[in-house]
């Protein structure tokens, strides 16, 4: 049932009956790889001059897995993002004044400042908060798929989650569930190898995580998770299938990232050599590659990519420093239907109503 996808295939539209993939959809694809890492290597640097406090998981290295799977989603679609996954959120069109605020934990961010910085979630996107419990956002998309199920909607969900998840319970009942129910909803394993400082050896005895699919009675595919065209392909399939009703898809993107597991690990459990090994895989140098070839590509057309992201990161970071911190009583409020404000701080008497 799993399928290797190791080279990008550039002839006539597959027997599969997917489409050719635009010249326009090619360039974007790259475009937007490159500001997810521009992003991601900015908040770093933010990291380590204490603008901001907590931590930062960065992706660095895994961004084709997230732009080939999450680029063409509707608004009405749900994702459920990882602790890793920050840049979903901006590819799916959240403000970046919205996701710096996050970072900074500001009283104007979508949180109100309470789970800085790794759990950025748009309601207005339907992007799930991450939670800190492993694998706790595929049961939300599970939940978010058998909704959009039960209102006879075309709308899917899309959770992501890494290699040392599917060792949890929390992944055997998400998968199980929605295999089970036929939900329209596509699981994406990024498979970095590394889950903290434990290889994926120790994870799991089966090369291809794609396989256990097989076990939840749903198609599972292993792809290249650094080639952005085999992942985009793979991804419009499985989200065309969920959308047709026709049930859950297992996505493994064998990627890596090429920091520790986050900014205050310095991954020396990590070969060296290893890690220049996938350096030299980069997914955006790859793609470069790909469309030099196509006559697409050209230093100056990446560097305005580049220099105009820049911009509006520094007017994003400009708004998030400029922005409150919210007032320690603020943690009281949007909690349970009433306010614990008005509970603890203004006391009333609540009479029962028999």
């Amino acid at each position: 049932m799993a399928t290797k996808v190791k080279e990008i295939v550039d002839a006539a539209a597959p027997t599969n009956g997917s489409p050719l993939i635009s010249n326009d959809k090619l360039k974007q694809l790259y475009a937007t790889m490159i500001k997810c890492r521009t992003l991601e290597e900015r908040a770093r640097v933010l990291f380590k001059q204490s603008k901001f406090t907590g931590n930062y998981y960065a992706a660095v290295g895994q961004e084709a897995a997230a732009v080939g799977t999450a680029i063409d989603l509707r608004v009405e679609d749900t994702i459920g993002p990882s602790h890793r996954d920050f840049i979903t959120g901006f590819i799916k069109g959240a403000p970046l004044d919205k996701m710096f605020c996050h970072l900074f934990a500001r009283e104007n961010s979508p949180d109100k400042g309470r789970s800085s910085p790794a759990h950025f979630g748009y309601a207005p996107l339907n992007v799930i908060t991450p939670a800190s419990t492993i694998a706790a956002q595929l049961n939300i998309a599970t939940g978010v798929a058998l909704a959009n199920k039960m209102k006879k909607n075309d709308n899917i969900a899309v959770a992501y989650s890494g290699d040392g998840s599917t060792s949890l319970g929390f992944w055997h009942e998400a998968l199980n569930f929605a295999g089970v129910h036929d939900l329209p909803i596509v699981f994406v394993c990024q498979n970095n190898l590394w889950a903290e400082s434990v290889n994926l050896q120790f994870q799991t005895k089966v090369p291809d995580i794609s396989v256990k699919a097989a076990a939840y009675g749903f198609p599972g595919i292993t792809v290249d998770g650094n080639d952005v065209v085999a992942v985009y392909r793979v991804a419009q399939e499985a989200i065309a299938r969920a959308r047709r009703g026709q049930g859950p898809t297992l996505i493994e993107c064998k990627t890596y990232r090429w920091y520790g597991h986050s900014e205050i690990d310095p991954a020396k459990y990590r070969d060296p050599e290893e890690v220049e090994r996938w350096k030299a895989k980069d997914p955006i140098a790859g793609m470069e590659r790909y469309l030099m070839g196509k006559g697409l590509f050209s230093a100056e057309w990446k560097q305005g990519i580049v220099d105009g992201f820049n911009k509006e990161l520094d007017a994003a970071i400009e708004i998030a420093e400029q922005s409150a911190l919210p007032q320690g009583v603020e943690a009281l409020d949007h909690v349970y239907s009433f306010s614990i404000r008005e509970r603890v701080l203004e006391p009333k008497v609540y009479e029962p109503e028999y």
